[in-house]
C-alpha cells in the first residue's frame, strides 16, 4: 500500500503518509488513491482542488465553511514547513473546541485528512510555503466563516515565537464561544 493511515487523537483527524519512491534522480509518490482511501475510512468526494503560497510568519485560519456548505480537505505541504491545525467545531462531540497540530512539510510529504466540522488554519515556518488541498464541497462565499487565531478558549500553541501576519478579515474573527451554533456541522 502506498500509503500509511495513522487516527490522531481527535476523532476524525488522520494523518497519511505516502510511502516515497526516491533515487539520484529525485522522487515519486502517490497524493492520492480513492481506493486506499476508502479502505482507510475515507469516503469523500472530493470536487475542489486548492493551491496557496503564503511568506514566512504567514498564519491563515481558523477558517471552515458553515452548513450546509461544509468540506472535508486533505491538506499537505508541497513546498516549505507549516503548522497545521484543525479544531473540532462539531457541537456534540466530546472534543468540541480541542485541536491537533501537525507539522506537514516538503521534506515529511505527510498530509492531513480533514473531515467536516472542523476550522483549519496553518502558520508558516520557512521563508516560503505552497500548500496543496483538496476539498469536498465547492467554496460558498456566503457560507465562509472563522474563528480568531488566538481564541483563549481553544488555547492553540501555535508553537512559535514572533507575532504572525494576518489577513484583516482573521484579525477580527470571532471567537468559538460567540459563534451560533446551528451554524456549525
Amino acid at each position: 500500500m502506498p500509503f500509511e493511515f495513522e487516527k490522531l487523537e481527535i476523532e476524525g483527524l488522520i494523518l497519511v503518509k505516502p510511502k516515497v519512491f526516491g533515487d539520484n534522480r529525485g522522487f515519486f509518490l502517490e497524493s492520492y488513491k480513492k481506493s486506499d482511501f476508502v479502505a482507510n475510512g475515507i469516503d469523500i468526494e472530493f470536487n475542489q482542488d486548492n493551491h496557496s503560497k503564503s511568506s514566512a510568519k504567514v498564519l491563515r485560519g481558523l477558517h471552515y465553511q458553515a452548513k450546509p456548505y461544509g468540506q472535508a480537505k486533505l491538506v499537505r505541504c508541497s513546498r516549505g514547513r507549516i503548522f497545521d491545525v484543525a479544531v473540532d467545531i462539531r457541537p456534540n462531540s466530546k472534543t468540541f473546541g480541542k485541536y491537533v497540530k501537525v507539522e506537514l512539510s516538503e521534506e515529511n510529504k505527510h498530509m492531513l485528512f480533514i473531515p467536516e466540522g472542523f476550522a483549519h488554519g496553518f502558520v508558516v515556518l520557512s521563508d516560503e510555503a505552497e500548500l496543496l488541498y483538496k476539498a469536498s464541497g465547492e467554496y460558498s462565499p456566503q457560507a465562509d466563516r472563522g474563528i480568531l487565531w488566538n481564541d483563549k478558549d481553544i488555547n492553540i500553541d501555535w508553537g512559535i515565537d514572533f507575532e504572525p501576519i494576518l489577513s484583516e478579515k482573521d484579525k477580527i474573527q470571532p471567537y468559538l464561544k460567540d459563534i451560533n451554533k446551528g451554524e456549525l456541522i
